[in-house]
């Protein structure tokens, strides 16, 4: 039974985070609904931010949480939501950064400059500046854990949508940088990387995938290898999600040392 599950049926699996408060970033639907879920089963109280309202304030209200509306590649909003979430809870101990997009275009002549702009400002921007927001409130705490939303096109080519690719990419390199860097402060820094998962932004792949018989990862998976990751001690790790696989830390290879000058 997943996190989610248990909550649904009012079971509890103790309360590994209790008094801890959480910030979810794209929390109204997928990915980031199914963790506020799982964070709030475990004893978060938990913040749901997201540019969807509505959708929003539904989850909130589901996990018993409040709701705060955040545009994430806006840096004064990220620091408004951590504002928020301290008046409201008295501090943050772990910060979801999850909102997302895809780009929608590539380099060549479909390059669109608005979507590129809207990519790199949620996927990237919005990682930076919600750790940029949180990190004085973690460290106000004695420490904390961020988790990053990437995604196995962090790890591998993405023929398909190369700035999507990219924008990953930059956060899995915050991940493994931030990780040894933050832990003078006891700030934890990982990210979570799935397949395709179960939210809107597979929408527009929904056929493809159904051709190819691509499984569909539930976003319970996901949330649960979140909650893995918060409620563990590594730092500076990428966990893939893959669809009959058990998520993990990705292994990354060591790059080769500097060679000698010929003749030497």
């Amino acid at each position: 039974m997943t996190a989610t599950e248990a909550l649904r049926g009012g079971q509890t699996d103790g309360a590994a985070l209790a008094g801890k408060v959480a910030i979810v970033t794209g929390g109204a639907s997928g990915l980031g609904r199914a963790t506020a879920l799982a964070l709030a089963q475990a004893g978060a109280r938990v913040v749901v931010a997201d540019v969807d309202a509505g959708a929003g304030r539904e989850v909130a209200d589901l996990v018993g949480g409040a709701f705060r509306a955040c545009d994430v590649s806006d840096l004064d909003a990220n620091r408004a939501l951590v504002d928020f979430a301290q008046e409201e809870y008295g501090g943050v101990d772990i910060a979801f950064l999850n909102a997302g997009v895809m780009t929608g275009c590539g380099v060549g002549e479909d390059f669109d400059l608005a979507r590129y702009r809207r990519a790199m400002g949620a996927n990237l921007d919005g990682v930076v500046f919600g750790t940029h927001a949180v990190l004085p409130a973690l460290r106000a705490r004695g420490g904390g854990a961020i988790v990053a939303t990437a995604s196995l096109a962090g790890l591998a080519a993405v023929p398909l949508d190369p700035l999507y690719g990219a924008n990953k990419h930059a956060v899995v390199g915050l991940a493994r940088s931030l990780g040894p860097a933050l832990a003078p402060d006891n700030v934890r820094f990982n990210a979570v990387c799935p397949g395709y998962a179960e939210s809107r932004i597979i929408d527009p792949l929904r056929g493809m995938l159904s051709e190819q018989e691509m499984p569909i990862i539930p976003a319970e998976v996901v949330a649960d290898t979140v909650l893995r990751i918060v409620t563990g001690d590594s730092t500076g790790e990428c966990w893939f999600v893959q669809a009959g696989r058990e998520p993990e830390p990705f292994r990354f290879r060591t790059v080769p040392g500097p060679g000698k000058p010929a003749g030497v």
